[in-house]
């Protein structure tokens, strides 16, 4: 049996339908809620190249520096310098777990003990209880999921101590990099804690963490960053401004003809995500296919339309479901009735019917 891992790690101190019919992709549960949003050029959308800044970590925002304790923000930064995480998702997780430490409850289990779940430290790392034991016990894995080994020595002092942040954070970050991070943070996410609802808050806090309210997302297969690298997309441009829309959509129903706020369908959300980035569109699937700049297979980004053979009416010529593409594989749609959530992330790449895509101008 192999013990836990415990190391010393360097400081490093560089800073009805689907619109139509019924599809409910395992994926589109798991990714819920995103964050990769890439950045490319795109002159009918607004979107210029010279906006992008590649880093290998984003800055920090004043409430970043303002609110986070000194020796947290500290370790989050060397923690994402070593790991390739953005620093700003662990700050995230921090702050949601326990507000980098400072939880008053009693029970939280972030000084001593454990919560009601059986999560402990600053990073709620499961040690028992309800909770998977990741800190401690043999690394193994069942069903393609680590359950342990996550004990970690961060400052070299002797004692992997999951209650101490320079032990917590860096294992945290081993955690989230074998649930997927950095290429696909929603994941990671659900994975280290189980809740869709949780990726949604994290990733806000991580924008709001980053200096200009940026979005930080891995770019690889980016025309404008190396793999594995982070790009910075502005908060002001327009495939940001229809990701956040649509993305703050996410978890609601869909209902046929809805243009919300409470319930959207496909064509109903991807007009009012355009609406709140200044451009208007069309309000029907078929009219929007015919509006704009048809973008060939393998050259579309983020904020474009992707569109599908499916639902009534629709045809290869004249389709009937839309979605906003996010990265290489993803996009939000508002699809089925039956599908809970309505509104989500899913697959488009994968998908038999998929027709093709159009850059709104």
């Amino acid at each position: 049996m192999q013990a836990p891992r415990n190391h010393h790690r360097a400081r490093c101190h560089a800073v009805g339908n689907d619109c139509g019919a019924a599809q409910l992709w395992l994926a589109a549960a798991v990714g819920a809620l995103l964050l990769l949003i890439a950045v490319f050029l795109g002159a009918s959308s607004g979107i210029d190249d010279s906006t992008a800044a590649c880093q290998a970590q984003p800055g920090t925002s004043d409430e970043a520096e303002n609110t986070i304790p000194a020796d947290y923000l500290e370790l989050y930064r060397e923690v994402g310098q070593e790991s390739g995480i953005a620093w700003t998702i662990l700050a995230a997780v921090g702050k949601v777990e326990s507000d980098h430490g400072r939880d008053p409850a009693p029970n939280s289990g972030v000084h001593s003990g454990a919560n009601w779940a059986g999560a402990a430290g600053p990073m709620q790392i499961g040690i028992g209880g309800k909770a998977t034991n990741n800190w401690g016990g043999p690394p193994r894995h069942r069903a393609g999921q680590h359950t342990g080994g996550y004990a970690t020595d961060g400052n070299g002092d002797g004692w992997a101590n999951v209650y101490d942040p320079a032990d917590a954070i860096p294992a945290a970050a081993d955690m989230l990099k074998d649930y997927g991070a950095p290429s696909d943070i929603p994941q990671a996410l659900l994975r280290y804690n189980g809740s869709t609802e949780y990726i949604g808050k994290v990733l806000d806090w991580a924008r709001r963490y980053a200096d200009g309210g940026a979005h930080v997302v891995a770019t690889a297969g980016s025309s404008i960053c190396q793999p594995g690298t982070l790009a910075l997309a502005p908060a002001g441009d327009v495939a940001a401004k229809v990701i956040a829309y649509a993305r703050a959509q996410l978890g609601k129903p869909y209902i046929w003809g809805a243009e919300g706020p409470d319930a959207f369908d496909c064509s109903g959300l991807t007009m009012m995500a355009y609406r709140a980035a200044g451009i208007s569109i069309p309000r029907t699937t078929f009219d929007q296919w015919r509006h704009g700049t048809r973008i060939p297979k393998g050259q579309q980004r983020p904020g474009d339309l992707v569109f599908f053979n499916s639902g009534p009416g629709s045809s290869p010529d004249n389709p009937g479901h839309v979605g906003i593409v996010i990265d290489a594989d993803q996009m939000i749609n508002a699809r089925c009735t039956r599908c809970r959530p309505g509104i989500a992330m899913d697959s488009y790449a994968r998908r038999s019917d998929l027709v093709g895509f159009v850059r709104p101008r």
